[in-house]
């Protein structure tokens, strides 16, 4: 159901596999519609039940969306639905046909012979009279969807030849680029809610606008749709990263133009409170609440999402936060709960120099991986990681360690603690990293983030010292990348052979010989459905040394040439050319049509070893039954 590379800390589910298994207490939803399977795009029903729960558009990667939604819920949802899949009478016309097939070469004198000159048409008729007509391919029937009612009333549609105008004439603009459906089903779910937070915020002066213009997205750098940019005085202020619903863009846009960001502490009682509520906080000590100390602060504000800033003017105030009374005004501190509670300011007293200070600390040192912590991960603007892999028992002597070293990488690596004996989370990020085959004990890795989804593991012992000096070569691309593995297999002697991380290159690689590998997911719909047809084509093929079917699990092994948009991927690594790319087989997935793809695409041509005799076509039949 869905196709995904594996994302940043995700689990890759089909719909039956989120009925059946709970990997974590969340999942996490990934969309990547731009690949050349447009059957597949994800429904816009699910769509709209995503938007619903918190999905959010990733940035960087093109029409990428995400959301954590527990599996209960996502459970809920699919039993509500009135789809299912008309499996039987097509099943029952296959079987039939086949049935009709073995009857006709049971009662006939016609036996197959191998001949040295037999050519290609003969071949591909062989096949196609033991393959039988495949079953047809099975979606969800969304038939009875209508789109979104919208009410575009008091969005402006922008053109090239008007989009600087509104922009330079207005105050605020929020800009959605965006592609029209079917090529964008997300900008046709979110429709709605954009057009209700136009009239919304319509009378504050505000002017949400929407523009179809590849020339003016590529202007802006938009990578994906949709995507929204806001604009103050037609300057580009900053992209809109939130949730794409009506109440995230307005409550989003009235802190952008608010007359203040700021609240004031005038009373112990009020610093008491805050202090005792507040998870972290920022208190500005300045000389007076209004004036340029004020609107800097304020300015800052606006720039951090969940960060709430605090100023005062009084000295006792100032005191029980943590600040020294006497000290010079303006002075400024980011208060946390977490290890490393205080940290005091010391740069410019300037909007810029107050947001890079709060985004490099607001994060605890160390962040313990848990389904409460991971949004503020996964949408973090800092996307490279280092994991530290302990259990319980380990962690208290190996997380002030930790901690130490990420005193020096501030804004600029993410330290996450993963507790690898807690069964909720710490089982599947083990599983996911590939870490449970790198042997026993504690381990520190490096993750680029889900948008290239590079790892790199930390050898030898945990100090201070090392994993700083991993992490500083980790920021300068000097570390040799980790590919998960399973376990070579003792024993590899079926038509298909077994491909996993560590054997990739010997069977793979191997000069001598044509590969086709493909690579899937264990509960991957698609990837089940090709099974029997994979295993009849190496069946065929299993007698030409010089020709390799392989397969290999994509979700638990990696190797650096095996790339792949989706599950399954099928790759053919031709005879001698190795060091290239391999070839992408998107042909239909039959028999027939894999067997011409390796004709024409294998560097040592073959023949194909027919039965010998009728009793043995009949038994290749009936094993295709």
């Amino acid at each position: 159901m869905f196709l995904s590379p594996p994302p940043h800390y995700t689990v890759m589910f089909s719909f039956t596999i989120v009925s059946q298994r709970h990997l974590f207490p969340f999942v996490i939803v990934s969309f990547y519609p731009l690949f050349p399977f447009a059957n597949y795009f994800l429904p816009s029903p699910l769509v709209h039940f995503l938007m619903s729960n918190g999905w959010k558009r990733e940035k960087k990667v093109p029409c990428v969306a995400r959301t954590f939604i527990t599996t209960n819920k996502i459970k809920a949802w699919l039993k509500s639905q009135p789809w299912s899949l008309p499996l039987s009478a097509s099943t029952m016309r296959f079987l039939l046909l086949q049935l009709f097939l073995a009857t006709l070469l049971l009662f006939s004198s016609f036996s197959f012979t191998l001949s040295h000159e037999q050519d290609e048409d003969e071949d591909l008729i062989y096949l196609q009279g033991l393959e039988g007509t495949p079953s047809p391919s099975h979606h969800d029937d969304f038939s009875d969807y209508k789109p979104p009612e919208v009410d575009h009333k008091d969005v402006v549609v922008l053109k090239e030849n008007n989009f600087t105008d509104i922009v330079n004439n207005n105050r605020f603009v929020m800009v959605q680029f965006y592609a029209p459906a079917p090529t964008c089903r997300l900008c046709e779910v979110v429709a709605p809610d954009y057009a209700a937070a136009a009239t919304e915020l319509k009378d504050q002066n505000v002017i949400l606008a929407t523009v179809d213009d590849n020339a003016l997205a590529h202007q802006f750098n938009v990578q994906a749709f949709p995507t929204l940019h806001f604009f103050i005085d037609g300057v580009h202020y900053q992209p809109f990263q939130g949730s794409l619903s009506k109440d995230a863009i307005v409550t989003w846009i009235k802190k952008k133009i608010g007359p203040s960001l700021i609240r004031n502490v005038t009373t112990l009682e009020e610093a008491q409170r805050i202090l005792t509520d507040q998870p972290r906080l920022v208190l500005g000590f300045l000389n007076s609440l209004v004036g340029p100390e004020s609107e800097e602060l304020a300015a800052a504000a606006r720039l951090e999402e969940d960060v709430i800033f605090y100023q005062t003017v009084n000295p006792d105030v100032a005191k029980l936060l943590h600040i020294d009374p006497d000290v010079k005004r303006p002075a400024l501190i980011l208060i946390k709960k977490e290890e490393e509670k205080l940290n005091h300011f010391d740069g410019p007293f300037v909007k810029s120099a107050i947001a890079d200070f709060v985004f490099s600390n607001k994060l605890p040192l160390v962040t313990v991986f848990n389904s409460k912590s991971a949004p503020s991960l996964f949408q973090n603007a800092v996307d490279r990681h280092l994991l530290l892999f302990a259990t319980s028992n380990e962690s208290a002597k190996l997380i002030p360690v930790f901690q130490e070293a990420a005193k020096s990488f501030k804004g600029k690596l993410i330290f996450i603690y993963v507790e690898t004996d807690n069964k909720d989370v710490g089982t599947a990020m083990v599983d996911y990293f590939g870490i449970s085959n790198t042997g026993s004990g504690p381990k520190v890795l490096a993750f680029t983030g889900f948008f290239d989804g590079k790892k790199f593991l930390l050898d030898g012992e945990l100090t201070v010292d090392k994993i700083k000096a991993f992490g500083e070569d980790f920021l300068e691309d000097k570390l040799k990348r980790f590919f998960k593995s399973d376990p070579i297999p003792k024993s590899n002697d079926g038509d298909v052979k077994i491909v996993v991380g560590k054997n990739f290159e010997e069977i793979v690689l191997d000069e001598s010989k044509d590969v086709l590998l493909e690579i899937y997911s264990p509960w991957c719909e698609h990837c089940l459905t090709l099974v029997p047809i994979y295993n009849k084509l190496a069946k065929h093929l299993r007698g030409i040394d010089s020709l390799v079917i392989a397969k290999m699990n994509g979700i638990t092994n990696e190797h650096p040439m095996a790339k792949t948009n989706g599950y399954p991927t099928l790759l053919f690594f031709p005879a001698g050319n190795k060091s290239s790319d391999p070839i992408s087989f998107d042909e239909d997935r039959t028999v027939v049509d894999f067997y011409k793809f390796l004709k024409k695409h294998a560097s040592i041509p073959f023949k194909l070893q027919k039965a010998t005799s009728t009793s043995d076509a009949i038994s290749d039949v009936k094993d295709e039954l």
